[in-house]
């Protein structure tokens, strides 16, 4: 029986149902009109989504299921690793760098607004960073080795990426004045659409969404960013709103003449839990290994991927810099 309890709480995690039922069973249904109540009514959504876009997968024989098997096993580690290293990084953050800001925010439409673009812009550095800082790009790799694109890649990530990711994106909130209570209720809300906007074709076939993808960020513009064609490749970095990447020139859209080919350049195993988890560290250690002089070991682990000691380099930017000067000329 404690098998099965701990089962169904696993599952019920997942679908994040549990304050949902914890409130029902209350009986105290105007508890649902608070934000928590909100919260456990918006959380089921994206898992059930993704089990309707697996059920469409299935129905219209594009089932994905090296994608679904290997986001499912990396899931799994990471929620049985996780349970070590239940670290708080975002509560330490605020307490350690609170005190530092200029001025604090409160809970008003204005204040809501800018929180949402200093939110965008924090995601924008860390999400930028996590491409061309190869030792992050470690970090993030994982999320990105995934050949289709579907809603379970949302849950495809190396387990160290989301404190790393935590600290980098709430100590510059913090410092610019988000208060705790805005930056959660922020986090929430981009976290959301976060796992949305990973919707494939099989739930979503144009991602565009009409007039909303000259608006906002797009499960189009997410496409690309998961891309890696040349002209695709390291663009679109935000998550909701897609001004940072417009002001840094990051920005790109989706062109219905260039067929999307999914993944990272490294050939990689996609169906293989080690190589998809692991495979760029174990990149990376055979590069500084054969680096000469700690200089060059260093500029492994801190330039960008694609970097070479010998002057071969192969970044992202390289890559498609060389794309636009041919398609150009």
């Amino acid at each position: 029986m404690e098998i099965l309890e701990t089962l169904w709480n696993e599952i019920a995690f997942f679908f994040g149902i549990t304050n949902f039922f914890q409130i029902l069973s209350s009986g105290d249904y105007s508890s649902f009109l608070t934000y928590d109540g909100i919260v456990a009514i918006i959380s089921p959504i994206v898992p059930l989504l993704l089990l309707l876009e697996f059920i469409m997968g299935m129905v219209h024989k594009k089932p994905q299921t090296k994608v679904y098997q290997t986001a499912f096993l990396i899931y799994i580690f990471n929620r049985f690793i996780g349970r070590f290293i239940g670290v708080a990084m975002i509560t330490i953050c605020i307490g350690i760098f609170q005190k530092y800001a200029p001025f604090q925010t409160t809970m008003t439409w204005y204040w809501f607004i800018y929180g949402n673009i200093i939110w965008e812009f924090a995601h924008f550095v860390y999400h930028y960073l996590g491409h061309k800082v190869r030792l992050f790009w470690c970090l993030h790799a994982t999320h990105h080795a995934p050949e289709e694109m579907n809603l379970s890649v949302a849950h495809a990530h190396f387990f160290l990426e989301y404190p790393v990711s935590d600290v980098i994106r709430t100590t510059i909130c913090i410092m610019l004045g988000m208060h705790p209570e805005l930056l959660f209720l922020v986090m929430f809300i981009n976290g959301t659409y976060g796992f949305f906007i990973h919707a494939g074709e099989n739930i979503m076939k144009d991602g565009r969404m009409g007039f909303l993808n000259k608006i906002i960020l797009t499960p189009s513009h997410h496409r690309v960013h998961h891309a890696r064609n040349p002209l695709y490749i390291d663009t679109n970095y935000c998550n909701l709103l897609n001004i940072w990447d417009k002001v840094f020139k990051t920005y790109q859209d989706e062109h219905k003449e260039i067929d999307i080919e999914y993944g990272i350049t490294r050939k990689i195993n996609s169906g293989n839990f080690i190589d998809v988890y692991f495979g760029e560290f174990i990149a990376l250690f055979k590069d500084v290994i054969k680096a000469p002089g700690i200089k060059n070991k260093l500029a492994y682990i801190f330039y960008p991927p694609g970097w070479d000691h010998n002057g071969n380099h192969n970044t992202a930017k390289m890559i498609r810099d060389k794309y636009i000067g041919q398609v150009q000329k």
